[in-house]
């Protein structure tokens, strides 16, 4: 993925990647399935008729099927990068929305520079996620 832009705002890094190519509604789902395995204490957001709703998920594979909507959020404590994380994958688009605490000095200051290096590799690792 490519980073497009990260500023700071009430203690949170915002920030807004590029994927590769615009994918559809299952290759979303194979991401979110992979980063809410990393997460602690997962939730998923799907968009429904009166906003954002939580999606119960008993079971990962229960990811990978679903309802399509316009976007899929999994948000969480991430066990690899140590801090609350929310992602946002956008259905058939190239937009993904990140957002992570200002908890550890790594994610303190929205350095584009550092905040590429920080998240550039695991964000990576859920757009190959797509393909598998």
């Amino acid at each position: 993925m490519k980073l497009v832009g990260v500023k700071k705002g009430g203690g949170w890094l915002y920030s807004e990647w590029n994927l590769t190519y615009r994918v559809g509604w299952s290759r979303i789902c194979k991401a979110v399935q992979l980063i809410y395995h990393d997460m602690k204490d997962p939730e998923i957001l799907s968009v429904n008729a009166g906003g954002d709703a939580k999606i119960s998920v008993n079971d990962e594979e229960e990811i990978l099927s679903l309802e399509e909507s316009g976007h899929l959020t999994v948000r969480g404590l991430s066990g690899l990068i140590g801090v609350p994380l929310m992602i946002t994958f956008f259905n058939q688009l190239d937009l993904v929305r990140v957002t992570v605490a200002c908890a550890t000095d790594e994610f303190a200051e929205a350095d584009y520079e550092k905040f590429n290096l920080s998240m550039c590799q695991y964000l990576d690792s859920a757009e190959l996620a797509m393909y598998s």
